[in-house]
């Protein structure tokens, strides 16, 4: 595939209800799409950077600042094989693994429409159905979450996670269990604890939970170990996990005992595919996290949860759970049961709504091959 040119866009989405987590409240998304263009075929990436630098030190404004000046020059122009290309043609840029994802993402997508095959089976994928749980955030009172798990619960997601952060922990966890003691839930602190806690976070114990997602440093591994030996609930590991190093060094040190994967944090379906298959060979699940993703993020979530390892459930909801309109038809849906049902259509599945697209877009930019 000759990549002959790439499209940035920025669009702003209002999200149906705001999402708080121990980094803040949000009532929107700004969202930043890539179409990568070549032989009549259009493929489609998210990055999925937040506004600001607080999950990652990425945020939307640098990543259309690398993509821009540096990522996007370093492919347009260039034959490429596959989305594994992209691998070496970005290897002398460090970081920045999000702006990398969104275009990698789009070319494995470009790959998968010009082979004329589904995106979940050029990945490797084997399931037809991937199971579904749900991520809540921080509300305004524990009765609202409380009315909000009920919703979900009666929608026929598999697993309920709420987000933690002191003062909104323990007494929030006792409120779930004692009106529902039997569901699987977990919880996520998005790094809002240290290892001076250790005596409050053995209460989580108490809870039978899944597991704990994340409760210490972004950048740490070490001291989730020596934490995961005091507790009984399974740590999993979402921000210091970048790359199949970083997991070979958590299981092997028993930092945790399951691992999030999010394709855009880690740098694109490519590592995202090691880091599965390192978790694999230590025989540890892992499952696929969320990012407020629109429908692009949405579908490329969904093809990668088809790998056999992916067998716990994910953050991959429905569309609605998010979005009044979602930018991609047919829009995500979940069936009673919590499932997705994987479809058998050569790319994504899913097809860009490119009206609605425009509507929402804010900002975009065309960068082509030198003639």
């Amino acid at each position: 595939m000759k990549i002959e040119a790439i499209t940035l866009r920025e669009l702003h989405m209002p999200l149906v209800h705001f999402f708080e987590t121990s980094f803040g409240r949000i009532h929107s998304r700004r969202v930043l799409l890539i179409t990568a263009h070549g032989e009549g075929i259009n493929g489609w990436g998210e990055c999925v950077a937040d506004e600001t630098p607080s999950y990652s030190e990425e945020f939307a404004e640098s990543a259309w600042l690398v993509i821009e000046r540096i990522l996007a020059p370093a492919i347009l122009g260039k034959t490429l094989e596959s989305g594994r290309d992209c691998v070496p043609a970005f290897a002398r840029v460090r970081g920045h693994r999000m702006a990398k994802a969104a275009i990698e993402n789009a070319i494995w997508d470009m790959d998968a429409q010009q082979k004329q095959v589904p995106l979940w089976k050029l990945l490797g994928g084997t399931r037809k159905e991937i199971p579904c749980g749900v991520s809540i955030g921080i509300q305004d009172s524990v009765e609202q979450l409380l009315d909000k798990i009920a919703i979900e619960l009666a929608a026929g997601y598999r697993r309920i996670k709420v987000k933690v952060k002191p003062q909104w922990d323990l007494n929030v966890l006792e409120r779930i269990r004692a009106r529902w003691p039997d569901i699987v839930l977990s919880c996520d602190a998005n790094s809002a604890y240290s290892l001076d806690q250790v005596e409050h976070l053995r209460e989580f114990d108490q809870f039978n939970l899944l597991m704990m997602e994340q409760p210490l440093w972004s950048d740490d591994i070490y001291y989730h170990a020596r934490l995961q030996r005091e507790l009984r609930t399974a740590i999993c590991l979402d921000e210091s996990i970048h790359h199949a190093r970083n997991a070979a060094q958590a299981l092997e040190t028993g930092a945790c005992r399951i691992i999030n994967i999010k394709v855009g944090r880690v740098g694109g379906f490519s590592e995202a595919i090691k880091i599965h298959d390192v978790c694999r060979e230590f025989k540890v699940p892992v499952w696929c996290g969320g990012m407020l993703e629109s429908g692009v993020g949405r579908a490329h979530n969904i093809a990668l949860s088809t790998l056999e390892n992916f067998s716990l459930p994910g953050d991959v909801s429905a569309s609605k759970r998010y979005w009044k309109e979602d930018i991609i038809e047919p829009e995500v849906q979940v069936t009673p049961s919590g499932t997705i049902l994987i479809q058998d259509t050569p790319g994504t599945g899913y097809r860009v709504r490119e009206d609605l697209v425009e509507q929402f877009t804010v900002r975009k930019k065309t960068l082509r091959a030198a003639a």
